[in-house]
């Protein structure tokens, strides 16, 4: 079986030289190295990796910024983000430039090298910490799709009534003085309001009925 042929960036000379060595005696082909994110572009370019993987922060561009750079340059290369940070925009980042991988550097080294493989394959490898945001970040998604996508009114007409009044400004209680229920049954509404829809306050409230043509301005 050919050896998957792997191109390894990194900026520190030690980090980098230490992770080959590494990948080389797990039985990858380390066809490169490359200490910067245009030593990274033309090394790609040349050798058409199937794997490189890359560290986020480097010198000149960073490693989010050089992806579809490699991947301009290679389409066949897959990329995995090896990288310190664990911010969710980095995740996201990654994913839109094309990575098929975002591993933090406290990785396992035989976590890496699976990950390495299943990208081949064609999957992904992702580290678990950052799995689990990216699943909280997806279902926050379709919990909103699941709202803004609903054609039928989740709200009660009591519920709208008050809403109507929220969106002309007035307080609970000139609310309920016009109602005629208590200002603690309107606030009460209000919550289940917010509760339904996954809101936060009664302006997020008041532009979803506006946007779902349940109230007017």
């Amino acid at each position: 079986m050919t050896a998957v042929r792997v191109l390894v960036v990194d900026d520190v000379d030690l980090f980098r030289t230490g992770l080959s060595a590494a990948l080389r005696a797990a039985g990858f082909d380390i066809c490169g190295e490359a200490g910067d994110a245009e030593g990274a572009v033309t090394a790609a370019e040349s050798l058409l990796p199937d794997v490189v993987v890359l560290d986020i922060l480097m010198p000149g561009l960073s490693g989010l910024e050089v992806v579809e750079k490699i991947l301009a340059v290679s389409p066949s290369s897959r990329v995995i983000l090896l990288t310190a940070s664990e911010s969710v925009e980095d995740l996201l980042e990654g994913i839109r430039a094309g990575a098929r991988g975002y591993l933090v550097k406290d990785t396992a080294f035989d976590s890496l090298a699976a990950g390495i493989r299943d990208v081949v394959r064609g999957g992904a490898a992702v580290s678990a910490r950052m799995g689990g945001k990216l699943f909280d970040i997806l279902r926050g998604h379709l919990r909103h799709q699941e709202i803004v996508g609903s054609r039928e009114p989740r709200l009660t007409g009591r519920e709208i009534e008050i809403l109507r009044h929220v969106a002309a400004g007035e307080t609970s209680r000139e609310i309920g003085r016009v109602l005629f229920i208590s200002e603690n049954t309107v606030k009460n509404h209000i919550r289940n309001v917010l509760d339904k829809l996954g809101l936060h306050s009664r302006s997020e409230a008041v532009l979803y009925a506006v946007r779902e043509s349940l109230i007017e301005l």
